[in-house]
């Protein structure tokens, strides 16, 4: 999956020469929780988050009366507290691309570019959700964890275990364990209706599987 299929395209932008107060004003009234600071040029230039937003405002509010915070707030512009130094993505990047570097630079949101024009935006909310989907998380399926060796052949052994005993995988992904070297957990989701009959065909052809939380996870390790 490519953010250029999924990004939000309706953008809401403002201009350098906001007011911090017109600023709050717009993403309370669109229910978002950034904003795109765009020059007359229609070129991207910084971006504010509601959370910007509120360090600001609390910054004075404790000296200051709430006639003299909002005359303040009126004359600050977002110029002045946005983030100057944009971290962008092109219309090409996948998903996961975009969701390591969201966790790479602390950042919440990626603005879109293509061909050096602004094109949309994504948010870390978009793409745990994409991620989910690809998941296949549901009420009416079950998580099925395989530790397995990390050779050659592994996952074409467990999906033909699992087609010969009629269950059909919904979703499938792995991640080597940090701490067990050459080991790999393969995650499977099946539908609830299959969980007992895939388990029992796994372990009939040496499969060690865990369906729940183990704190010890040595007995399900492959020999």
């Amino acid at each position: 999956m490519y953010i250029g299929r999924i990004m939000h395209t309706d953008l809401i932008t403002v201009a350098p020469e906001t007011t911090l107060v017109e600023a709050k004003n717009v993403l309370e009234e669109k229910s978002i929780d950034h904003l795109l600071v765009v020059n007359k040029d229609k070129k991207l230039v910084g971006l504010v988050s509601d959370r910007d937003l509120k360090q600001y405002w609390a910054s004075p509010a404790t000296s200051l009366s709430t006639h003299e915070l909002n005359y303040l707030l009126e004359k600050v512009v977002v110029s002045m507290i946005m983030v100057k130094t944009v971290v962008t993505v092109p219309t090409g990047t996948t998903i996961e691309r975009a969701a390591f570097i969201m966790q790479q630079h602390r950042i919440s949101s990626l603005p879109v570019m293509e061909n050096d024009e602004l094109v949309g935006i994504i948010t870390s909310t978009d793409v745990m959700g994409v991620l989910l989907d690809a998941i296949g998380i549901s009420d009416n399926s079950i998580r099925l964890g395989i530790f397995v060796d990390d050779t050659i052949g592994k996952l074409a052994e467990l999906t033909v275990t699992l087609k010969d005993a009629g269950v059909n995988i919904q979703s499938l992904f792995c991640w080597p364990e940090k701490n067990h070297a050459g080991i790999t957990q393969l995650v499977i989701r099946v539908a609830s209706e299959d969980g007992s009959k895939a388990i029992a065909a796994l372990n009939d052809n040496g499969f060690k599987v865990k369906d729940r939380y183990e704190k010890d996870i040595t007995p399900f390790l492959p020999a």
